[in-house]
């Protein structure tokens, strides 16, 4: 919706400020030019990424403008989720926390969280880890080294529409100029005709660089750095996992365990301590039920 009110704005001002000075908005209205400059910005950019990049820029930028990012009640989940699970490591044999680890879908526990278990990397990432923790001999400081590892991956992997959207954005002003210039070889040929006629041509050709610039920098670059954001923050849960697994396996009790996820989720939405043991109560009577 942000993104949305903001793209408002954006249009009114610059519209209503060009209207304002005695400009006449049908002038602006050149859709040919709009066709070469979004056209060839798309070509480019099917040319530049594989198909799945492709189709993960359309479901990013989805993403993006719903504001589907992780929130309060995600956090909770995957912290009531780790405690669960912690506990059943701790208090279990091994044989019977392999049921978990190893068939998610059929775990109670996993199924008391059905927004975590939904998310199947996620999942995946929690499970792998665990494993590893209860085949015995961990050292931890080779599991943190393989969880950063893996987590880069994760935020790479993520991060590829950003990065292929900044680079259509970057060159939006190029293909508006080469619009511009073919509006102009199209106005050099008009040249034995009216002056009028000439000065239209002239404008319609200065609009494509006027339209390059500005789908640049007021669309394509703000929508790109607003799905930065959102994946960004849809990575970060794994560095809660992270935190929360590497203190269990330095020793911590579950309960302090997920107090070390706790602290690494931002501030403004962090739940409180009162919330996350309520959760992990809740989520332990389901799993055991």
């Amino acid at each position: 919706m942000s993104f949305l009110l903001g793209l408002v704005v954006t249009m009114g001002c610059m519209l209503g400020g060009f209207a304002a000075l005695g400009g006449h908005l049908i002038v602006l209205w050149q859709p040919w030019e709009f066709v070469i400059i979004l056209g060839s910005a798309l070509g480019t950019f099917i040319v530049a990424n594989p198909t799945k990049v492709i189709l993960d820029t359309g479901k990013s930028i989805a993403q993006a403008v719903l504001d589907k990012v992780p929130k309060r009640r995600d956090y909770l989940d995957v912290l009531g989720l780790l405690h669960a699970l912690l506990r059943e490591i701790r208090s279990k044999a091994r044989n019977e926390v392999e049921l978990h680890i190893d068939s998610p879908s059929e775990s109670a526990i996993f199924n008391a969280f059905p927004g975590v278990l939904k998310n199947a990397e996620m999942t995946a990432f929690i499970c792998d880890y665990c494993r590893l923790y209860i085949i015995g001999n961990v050292r931890t400081f080779e599991i943190e080294n393989l969880m950063d590892e893996e987590i880069s991956a994760i935020k790479y992997d993520r991060l590829k529409p950003y990065h292929a959207l900044t680079a259509v954005g970057d060159g939006l002003p190029a293909l508006g100029i080469v619009a511009a210039v073919l509006g102009v070889i199209k106005a050099m040929g008009a040249l034995d005709q009216s002056p009028e006629l000439l000065g239209g041509l002239i404008g319609a050709a200065m609009v494509g660089t006027f339209a390059g610039i500005f789908v640049s920098y007021g669309i394509v670059t703000p929508l790109a750095f607003k799905v930065k954001v959102a994946r960004t923050k849809e990575c970060h849960v794994y560095l809660i996992v992270k935190q929360t697994l590497l203190a269990f396996m330095n020793g911590a009790l579950p309960q302090v365990a997920i107090e070390h996820g706790r602290k690494s989720i931002p501030s403004h939405d962090r739940p409180s301590i009162d919330e996350v043991e309520s959760e992990a109560m809740n989520g332990a009577a389901k799993g055991a039920a």
